[in-house]
């Protein structure tokens, strides 16, 4: 059964816990998927893995066609694919539930720092388990 993790946001600072749960899961041995919601954000990302904390070293990859990442414990995406089978899943944008399915682990945020937000984080939530997830918040 998938395991669905919430994280709580009480800071717009989504691209840190980003990073923070992919080093967390790669240093456990795990491969990552982190799916984002347009370019912008995947080569933003993709550049913040490399600075974000100082002497930390998280192997990744942004997969945008022009070259080969599927050996990358680490990958973002745009869209639901898993190109190289990770059995985690970080939603930097919300999934469908069937590909959600096609994981052992996934994180999904509820941003409190934001009413809107907020709610539809409880909305998530409540569908999550609804479709027969373990859902947890952490």
């Amino acid at each position: 059964m998938t395991q669905v993790e919430f994280v709580k946001l009480k800071r717009p600072e989504k691209a840190r816990h980003l990073c923070e749960l992919a080093e967390h899961f790669f240093n456990s041995g795990n491969k990552i998927l982190i799916t984002v919601s347009d370019e912008n954000q995947a080569v933003t990302l993709d550049r913040f893995m490399w600075t974000w904390h100082k002497g930390s070293f998280i192997p990744h990859a942004y997969n945008n066609g022009a070259v080969d990442c599927l050996d990358e414990p680490i990958i973002i995406e745009l869209g639901e694919r898993n190109p190289h089978g990770a059995e985690i899943l970080i939603m930097g944008q919300p999934c469908s539930f069937e590909f959600m399915g096609h994981f052992r682990h996934v994180v999904d945020f509820a941003e409190v720092y934001d009413q809107d937000l907020a709610s539809q984080a409880r909305q998530r939530y409540a569908s999550y388990r609804e479709a027969g997830f373990a859902v947890a918040m952490r």
